[in-house]
């Protein structure tokens, strides 16, 4: 179904800590969710793979993004409308199989930013990247 320009979103959110459409298409499951943190897990599934067939750091970026996301809702009050406006990944090891988690930490908080870190983990255990972003609250107007 496509979104077009001035109608309403073709989707409704059915809570405030949710997945949404994206996110389910890629398999994100939310673990755990209160007090700042988050973990979120993902199958590796033959759509999130690279030519090489190692799991695609855009998947990778997608689920820890998620996860910092869903951490930061913990946080606000319902409704609060945020978005990610810098981030950075480090890939430390590729993925070749299994279900990855993204464990989340708010780990700053200013009127309006928020910033926080994501370690991307595999089966074993392995720290496969690390992720951290700032999020931006949108200014309320009276």
């Amino acid at each position: 179904m496509p979104v077009v320009k001035d109608a309403p979103l073709p989707f409704r959110m059915p809570d405030w800590i949710a997945l949404a459409p994206f996110e389910t298409y890629l398999g994100m499951s939310i673990d755990e969710a209160a007090d700042g943190r988050a973990v979120l897990s993902m199958p590796f599934s033959v759509a999130h793979c690279q030519g090489a067939g190692l799991m695609h750091g855009g998947a990778m970026t997608s689920l820890a993004d998620t996860a910092l996301a869903i951490a930061i809702k913990t946080l606000l009050p319902e409704g609060t409308h945020f978005a990610t406006i810098e981030l950075s990944m480090q890939f430390k090891s590729p993925v070749r199989w299994g279900t990855i988690r993204g464990i989340a930490e708010v780990t700053d908080r200013t009127e309006r930013d928020i910033t926080g870190t994501v370690a991307i983990v595999d089966e074993d255990g392995i720290t496969a990247a690390t992720f951290q972003a700032r999020f931006r609250v949108k200014r309320l107007h009276n």
